[in-house]
């Protein structure tokens, strides 16, 4: 039997070489478990791990029940939600995230995605590949930026530079719902506080979805969220799929009781032209539809893979691994750990 060490990382898809690349230099096993391989593939990988990277495959608490060597789980990305965190805790077996590495790059995609949408960018771009020019007639009647309200739900750091974005760069009414921040620190942003959801959401010409995904947040955007809306309004949500009551939005896009959505997660990955439960978006013209990658740019995965490094090597030399981090959830824990601010 092997007595090298061993390091296990999931949805291998998201190709990560320099972190495969710095595990096997240090004279780790490395295993790469593809999305989709399901709970019991993964229980059988990490028996012997010590070490356990993940990223969208759900940690549930068989499997850490049944890696007894493992010493930590690093999230490469942000969102820990997918990590049964309690069960960890009573291995006491740090778990971390990188929260740090895409918070301009995420705004950037919500940005892009907000102008596309209120420039109609997605079908004019049809209609040009298709009969090659498009006279400017109602169909394509886009909407300024300038001006308009755009409501943040959520105000941590990619809500803050989404507000700085809108606000001094295209003189936007900024508004933001968030439980956890106070006026003070929002106003500091630029952003004015509300404390009522659904009167924020009735104001707003743009909503983009920023908040972390917990048992308050799931179903956020509701159908009585979604009804608050203008009819004028649109939607984006790059945080998480679960935040939004995914049917609702799909019925309120069905029947134009908003102007449009971009969306950039769901609740079920990947999605699919057919047998998802939002395969009837595809097409719809005033929907943008994106693969989870507004992460996605190089300078970003630079320092995804610097920082994920960084908390590997913590775990495995028995340091304490940085959190940096405010989610209560890695905030309570008390073993392992050093807390950053």
């Amino acid at each position: 039997m092997s007595a090298r060490r061993k390091a296990v990382r999931t949805d291998q898809e998201l190709e990560c070489p320099k972190i495969d690349a710095a595990l096997r230099e240090a004279g780790l096993d490395l295993v790469l478990i593809p999305d989709g391989a399901g709970e019991n593939a993964l229980i059988d990988a990490v028996a012997d791990a010590e070490l356990l990277l993940m990223c969208y495959t759900p940690i549930t608490a068989r499997v850490i029940a049944a890696a007894p060597k493992l010493k930590g789980i690093v999230k490469y990305g942000v969102g820990v939600d997918a990590i049964d965190i309690a069960a960890a805790r009573a291995r006491r077996i740090p778990v971390v995230n990188v929260p740090e590495y895409a918070e301009e790059t995420v705004a950037e995609g919500a940005f892009a995605l907000m102008i596309a949408l209120a420039k109609k960018l997605q079908p004019i771009g049809r209609e040009m590949a298709a009969q090659g020019w498009a006279w400017p007639t109602p169909r394509w009647l886009g909407n300024d930026l300038a001006g308009k309200t755009l409501a943040l739900v959520g105000t941590g750091k990619i809500g803050r530079s989404m507000a700085r974005m809108g606000g001094a760069g295209f003189r936007m009414r900024v508004l933001g719902f968030d439980p956890n921040v106070s006026a003070e620190a929002m106003a500091a942003a630029g952003i004015e506080k509300c404390d009522d959801l659904h009167a924020m959401l009735a104001q707003a010409d743009f909503v983009s979805v920023h908040a972390v995904l917990n048992d308050q947040s799931r179903g956020l955007i509701d159908a009585a969220a979604l009804a608050a809306m203008r009819p004028s309004a649109f939607l984006v949500n790059v945080a998480r799929g679960a935040i939004v009551d995914e049917m609702a939005l799909l019925r309120a896009l069905q029947g134009r009781r908003i102007a449009g959505a971009a969306l950039d997660v769901y609740s079920t990955e990947p999605l699919a032209l057919t047998g998802h439960p939002l395969s009837a978006l595809f097409g719809m013209d005033n929907v943008i539809l994106f693969p989870h990658l507004t992460f996605y740019t190089a300078e970003a995965m630079e320092r995804l893979e610097e920082d994920t490094l960084a908390r590997c090597f913590e775990i495995l030399e028995g340091r304490p691994v940085e959190i940096r981090s405010h989610d209560p959830r890695l905030r309570a824990q008390e073993h392992g750990v050093a807390f950053i601010d």
